[in-house]
């Protein structure tokens, strides 16, 4: 391997983040030394921009030719909120998936931009625990907005009711959609096509780069995408079987093992 690496993509939970929802000061300090050669550094997250913000102040990374990936690949902006490209659900789609998730009886909560729409359910959301920095409004569906943006849904409970519905889960309904889970309690559902990999190739096609030039570092199932369409796909120690299978490479550290700057000092620095 050796095709220069001028981006670095990172998940977040389970990635740079380590246990404590914390960046590493080991972390920190190979982000800085290759964004010093530069190198771009991009946050790739499911979140949206203004839930990501403690972070991107953190590493300083606040500046119009500052980068994010959110929503999954469902948009990607400028740091400083440009958006530069944007992909969301139409209304018939989100009742689409508002039926399904009735009939599996797992909690429907739909995001429009940094709004939660928590619809009523039969199983309690535990969404609204995972991110204070996002509105959440409680609602029938009915009652949710028509001429807004929606950018993905998420259901949010316990891991084995969530793997246990997740199998029931038609084959049609993944032809339509791109449905994963990003964490152990939260499975998303995003309009089809729309994955950190689109988001990247939208991204680097205003950088005039390629995807060889692109590191990814993930470890879950969301992670997939941009790990094997980038040139070096990295997974984590503690990645989900799948991703590790798709990776270029494993790393033998873990999230809280400060597993991204061992990547980054042996590949890019």
């Amino acid at each position: 391997m050796t095709t220069e690496i001028k981006l670095i993509a990172l998940d977040l939970d389970g990635t740079l983040l380590n246990s404590s929802k914390e960046i590493s000061s080991e972390n920190l300090a190979a982000i800085e030394a290759a964004r010093q050669k530069n190198v771009h550094v991009v946050l790739t997250t499911g979140r949206p921009l203004i839930a990501i913000q403690p972070y991107l102040k953190k590493l300083e990374m606040l500046d119009f030719e500052d980068f994010s990936v959110t929503f999954n690949g469902g948009l990607v902006q400028r740091n400083t909120g440009q958006i530069l490209s944007k992909k969301s659900f139409s209304y018939a789609e989100i009742e689409e998936i508002k039926r399904l998730t009735t009939e599996l009886g797992i909690p429907c909560d739909i995001l429009s931009e940094e709004k939660v729409f928590m619809t009523q359910s039969q199983t309690v959301s535990e969404y609204d625990q995972l991110n204070k920095l996002l509105t959440f409004i409680r609602m029938d569906f009915a009652e949710v907005p028509r001429e807004v943006v929606y950018n993905k849904i998420v259901s949010c409970t316990e891991k084995s009711l969530l793997d246990s519905r997740l199998s029931e889960i038609a084959p049609a309904y993944f032809e339509r959609f791109e449905i994963f889970k990003t964490q152990a309690k939260l499975l998303e559902f995003m309009p089809k096509g729309i994955n950190k990999a689109y988001g990247l190739t939208q991204l680097i096609q205003q950088l005039d780069l390629q995807p060889e030039n692109v590191m990814a570092m993930g470890d879950e199932a969301n992670d997939l995408s941009m790990i094997s369409w980038a040139g070096y796909g990295v997974a984590m120690g503690n990645a989900v079987a799948q991703v590790k299978e798709e990776a270029r490479i494993i790393s033998n550290l873990t999230n809280d093992q400060n597993a991204v700057a061992d990547v980054i000092a042996r590949y890019v620095l």
